[in-house]
């Protein structure tokens, strides 16, 4: 008979179904094991046995190393859905102590929100399986030179490729946390100057054309782009621009009560839209379809690309 003995603090019960669920891959391979629960000085021991075969040496260390794989997968299961999230509220408390509470929340709301990747992102999908290899490989390595495991003191001083993963994890999510927190000041400051000012229009109107480019009309449905970057031709060099910063730069300065974008399909930077979104609120509305949106911008566009040949500066590849 060989055994693996589990001895855990607490969650028996818990730990004894993942590893019985996980044996019944021995039964499918003819392999005959038994599992039992027993208690000692407070804590519980979950033994995990299979018959030796005697008249085949090789036969038994199979059965033996079958066994220790099942159970390795078992435990890595579990450490994953039961211990992870205790682990990285750990990571974030000691390590970035120095944030407020109400921080360190929101930075384990990202962590987690990694580490279970609610994004469905690919890599995190791939990292996910490597940290469960991780837990894995160790178990096994650990199984090589005993039999009897104390699944805490394991977890808590065996598993550093693991924990350092996880602390790997948690800084990425400080990373979001503070350009996030970064985004928000930064919007909050663009409101409060779009506030401050006396609106130079009711309503500007956003045309997002197929080619990349936009064209601002004001409320009479008048033509304004050339003008918005005539002011600030005169204040930055052609190295300099951003075209993006200069849509945004001109709303501000503008600080119409009400944005109409047209050609929502044709708005290739989303991250710009919910910018200007955020900015302007409830004043910005989606036009749905009207004679707008069918306008075919090149001749304003060629307008653009005179203006900058008479400033005498080079043309950039995609233009405002």
């Amino acid at each position: 008979m060989q055994v693996l003995s589990i001895e855990v603090s607490k969650c028996a019960d818990e730990v004894y179904k993942y590893i019985e669920i996980e044996l019944r891959q021995l039964k499918n391979d003819n392999i005959d094991y038994t599992l039992d629960k027993i208690k000692n000085d407070g804590h519980e021991s979950i033994l995990c046995k299979v018959q030796e075969d005697k008249s085949q040496a090789k036969g038994t260390k199979q059965v033996y190393k079958a066994l220790v794989l099942n159970v390795s997968n078992a435990l890595a299961d579990y450490i994953i859905r039961c211990y992870e999230e205790r682990l990285i509220r750990r990571i974030v408390n000691t390590n970035y102590c120095y944030f407020s509470q109400t921080d360190r929340k929101e930075i384990l709301r990202e962590s987690l929100s990694i580490v279970k990747n609610e994004d469905k992102s690919f890599l995190n999908t791939l990292l996910q399986i490597r940290r469960r290899n991780i837990i894995v490989k160790s178990l096994m390595e650990y199984f090589e030179s005993s039999n009897t495991i104390i699944l805490d003191g394991f977890i808590n001083f065996r598993l550093k490729e693991y924990m350092k993963d996880l602390e790997e994890i948690v800084e990425k999510a400080v990373d979001n946390f503070l350009m996030e927190r970064e985004y928000r000041e930064f919007i909050r400051l663009l409101k409060y100057f779009v506030d401050i000012q006396e609106p130079k229009y009711e309503n500007v109107h956003i045309i997002a054309n197929n080619h990349g480019t936009y064209t601002l009309l004001d409320d009479r449905k008048e033509e304004i782009t050339n003008e918005c970057i005539k002011e600030y031709l005169n204040e930055i060099s052609e190295n300099e621009i951003n075209y993006d910063d200069l849509l945004v730069s001109s709303l501000i300065t503008l600080a119409p009560k009400k944005i109409t974008i047209h050609n929502i399909s044709h708005f290739r930077n989303k991250e710009l839209l919910e910018t200007i979104r955020n900015i302007f609120y409830n004043s910005v509305n989606i036009c749905k379809g009207c004679s707008l949106c069918n306008i075919d911008s090149e001749n304003d566009v060629n307008e653009i690309y005179n203006l900058y040949r008479s400033e005498k500066l080079e043309v950039p590849k995609n233009i405002f």
